[in-house]
């Protein structure tokens, strides 16, 4: 939902500065990351959205169902994302909240789809290249398209590498149309 990310970016980066700050950047992830996919659910969204029910009401559902998950932090930063009426922008708050972290990190995540398996030092292999190019560690995601025919996709946020023999396949017949 893109009219949730204006929104979402000054909670995220607050409540990134506030992690970075009580040294507990991987306790919050894991506190923003687990709020987010309960605000996700389809019930949960319905709860939060439902005309029926105070803000109060839906804050106090919210804290029910992440009990346990949530330290007094947590706990406030969900007070306060109730009381201003932003509790459905969790899912981009969390979104934004992992770019800040993986940035901070020099992290990132990348999906590889591969037209077979790959074995331990492939893939090994790959992450270093992969992380020599892009100056950050490389976290791969590894799975096996096998219409790709041969070689490899790779996406790592808004960058893709295809080296598929599809792909390849594909850019000729469009040369050839020209």
């Amino acid at each position: 939902m893109a009219e949730f990310t204006t929104v979402a970016r000054p909670y995220a980066k607050a409540a990134f500065e506030h992690a970075m700050a009580a040294n507990a950047l991987q306790n919050w992830s894991e506190m923003v990351g687990f709020a987010a996919a309960v605000v996700a659910d389809e019930q949960m969204q319905a709860l939060l959205s439902s005309p029926h029910l105070t803000h109060e009401q839906q804050r106090d559902a919210m804290l029910q169902v992440c009990e346990g998950k949530l330290d007094a932090q947590g706990q406030n930063f969900i007070k306060l994302l109730s009381e201003n009426h932003r509790l459905l922008a969790l899912p981009q708050i969390s979104e934004i909240f992992e770019h800040l972290k993986a940035e901070f990190e020099k992290t990132i995540d990348a999906n590889v789809m591969s037209a077979s398996e790959l074995n331990a030092e492939q893939q090994e292999n790959l992450k270093q290249k992969l992380a020599t190019k892009l100056g950050r560690q490389v976290n791969i995601n590894v799975s096996v398209d096998p219409t790709l025919l041969g070689g490899l996709v790779i996406e790592a946020e808004d960058m893709v590498i295809d080296g598929s023999v599809r792909g390849k396949l594909t850019k000729l017949s469009e040369t050839l149309k020209v």
